[in-house]
């Protein structure tokens, strides 16, 4: 049943009190996401110049932030996880990165050399769903470590029913009180249309550890007719699905000093000079 078995992409729920997120921490209105692929052998001298590019722009007033994801599962990719207020913003920004590699030809050259130990790179446009999601203003992004990627490409015309099942899900979360929060949002320009993202951010892998003994609440909160109803939708409406898990890397993210400041011994320049970072080796 794939909503039920779906819920592996969803931790459980966890045992402290979620606070309100503040406006510059919690999740953007529009989200611009560049998706790489690295060659083989290349993940390390990528991690190296991304690390250059995020220093350099420490010293210069960059047009926007954003957060480096890389892949724990699946391919070696990573994702640059970019936040907007607006489309307005988003143009603002294009402007200001063509007259900072102007004035700064070191920066242009030093992203041509990570280009090079790219296989291939998209970039998508996604504007949140506020009307999908669970508890989206408890969701602190300077408190992750990692981030569970759930995509889901709808076929034309079930638009409705996607809103439907993930709307089932979120009150059967209610039901239970769960207190992991989940964030929906919809690709407006980048991949085939319908499709939709789910982010759940993670402090600890370890939260996945609860998983199995939810399951049979969160089941029994649906109800056998919402769950009959979700496994229709999921053989009807859906194209295809993937999850994937992510680990954050501060050392080649470029964050605000606000945002920063919701866990500074994390995001600090600082602590991108440590030798370890919170990504797991792939097996």
């Amino acid at each position: 049943m794939f909503f039920f078995l779906s819920l592996a992409c969803i931790p459980a729920a966890s045992a402290q009190t979620p606070k309100l997120a503040t406006p510059v921490t919690a999740p953007p209105k529009l989200l611009l996401l560049v998706h790489r692929e690295i060659k083989f052998g290349s993940e390390t001298e990528r991690q190296k110049l991304e690390t250059q590019m995020s220093r350099a722009c420490d010293g210069l007033n960059v047009p926007n932030s954003w957060i480096d994801l890389e892949s724990v599962t699946g391919e070696s990719k990573t994702i640059s996880f970019d936040p907007f207020d607006s489309f307005a913003q988003l143009d603002q920004a294009f402007v200001g990165w063509g007259q900072l590699y102007a004035a700064h030809p070191d920066l242009g050259q030093l992203q041509e050399r990570i280009k090079s130990l790219l296989t291939s790179e998209r970039t998508i446009i996604a504007v949140r769903r506020d009307d999908l999601g669970y508890r989206r203003d408890f969701i602190d992004l300077s408190k992750m470590r990692f981030m569970r990627v759930l995509q889901v490409r709808v076929r034309s015309g079930f638009e409705n029913s996607f809103e439907e099942a993930f709307k089932i899900l979120g009150a059967a979360y209610e039901r239970i009180n769960a207190t992991t929060p989940w964030v929906v949002y919809q690709v407006n320009v980048g991949m085939p249309s319908p499709t939709f993202l789910v982010f759940v951010p993670m402090r600890a892998l370890q939260q996945n550890d609860d998983l199995l003994a939810w399951r049979k609440d969160l089941r029994q909160a649906e109800g056998e007719a919402a769950v009959r109803r979700m496994e229709e939708i999921a053989k009807e409406a859906y194209e295809s699905t993937e999850s994937n898990l992510y680990a954050v890397i501060p050392e080649v993210s470029h964050v605000t000093k606000e945002f920063a400041d919701g866990d500074p011994q994390f995001w600090s320049p600082d602590s991108r000079a440590r030798k370890e970072t919170n990504s797991p080796k792939k097996p």
